[in-house]
């Protein structure tokens, strides 16, 4: 190492003169060295500001420039701190983010005249209205009833009084304390009588109107006591062809028709089944299904009730060669 060109304490490294090119020269400098070299990059700077208008010495903030006369032990004590700074680790962010809030809209309560107006009414079903009800028997007068409100609207007034039975035809009603075989042999004590004296096919001497064809077979099984050696018939749809029925009716003497309306009523219709040897009709009237409705209850059982009512039955009632009962 040769000492220095010019005077002062610089020192400067020469690279070796061997084969391997050496690295860039590292100049070591003074304190006093880099305090000169600060003051001429200020004045530059400052010409420069000049130049462009900007006083920036005095925008710069208090404290942010050193003095001049800061001995060397505090300089070097700054360049640690600068690069203890510089050097520092950045804090990572922290993973957990924030979740949104939900937010709930409150609504205004309403009051009890809102609530009320805003509560619907539950309409009676005719089932709650008939479970909480006492059963009534049925009478006469309601088949009477009945028969008016079904013919108002497409009959006259005074087709409408020709419709009235006289009550002479009515057989006492079922006060319902009675079984079917104790209320037939109630209104019919002559029965084996009018039974050995029946010789005319294609006839019934009594006929039983039901709403079904199970409730049909409950009401056969049901008059063992009173029919004896009487021959019944099922006059339902229910798994018998009609045509079996017809065949039936013209082979053998029936006396008992148990049956819907709506089969007994095609049988008439087809002349399989006279009704002028019939003595006694019976509705069961009394009797309701599951959804407690009665025989006349029903829409579509209700209107072959009547149009049976019209096929010759009214007449025989007039006549009072036919009686009606209401079990």
């Amino acid at each position: 190492m040769s000492p220095s060109r010019g005077g002062g304490d610089d020192v400067c490294e020469e690279a070796p003169r061997g084969g391997t090119p050496a690295a860039a020269p590292r100049i070591n400098l003074s304190p006093r060295h880099r305090l000169s070299l600060l003051s001429a990059h200020c004045a530059s700077g400052a010409e420069m500001a000049d130049d462009l208008g900007d006083e920036w010495w005095e925008n710069q903030p208090a404290g942010a420039a050193s003095s001049p006369e800061t001995s060397d032990g505090e300089e070097e004590g700054g360049d640690t701190e600068m690069m203890q700074q510089e050097t520092a680790p950045v804090p990572a962010p922290s993973k957990k983010t924030k979740q949104p809030k939900e937010c709930f809209l409150i609504q205004p309560k309403e009051t009890k005249e809102e609530a009320t107006k805003t509560r619907r009414r539950k309409k009676k079903k005719i089932t709650d209205v008939l479970a909480k009800s006492e059963r009534k028997p049925g009478t006469p007068e309601d088949l009477q009833k009945l028969m008016k409100d079904y013919y108002s609207s497409n009959r006259s007034v005074i087709e409408l009084e020709e419709l009235n039975l006289p009550d002479s035809c009515f057989l006492k009603a079922n006060d319902l304390t009675h079984s079917l075989s104790s209320y037939l042999k109630e209104i019919c004590p002559k029965w084996a009588k009018l039974r050995k004296n029946h010789s005319e096919k294609k006839s019934v001497l009594m006929l039983i109107i039901c709403s079904s064809a199970i409730r049909a077979l409950e009401l056969i099984r049901s008059m063992t006591a009173f029919k004896g050696d009487s021959k019944v018939m099922k006059l339902f749809a229910k798994h018998i062809k009609i045509q079996e029925q017809v065949k039936l009716l013209e082979k053998r003497v029936v006396h008992l028709g148990v049956g819907t309306p709506g089969r007994i009523k095609d049988l008439v219709k087809q002349g399989a089944l006279n009704l002028n040897p019939l003595k006694f009709l019976v509705f069961d009237w009394n009797w309701r299904d599951q959804k407690l409705r009665r025989l006349v209850d029903i829409p579509e059982i209700r209107k072959e009730v009547f149009e049976l009512l019209e096929m010759g039955v009214l007449s025989l009632c007039k006549s009072e060669s036919l009686k009606l009962g209401l079990f």
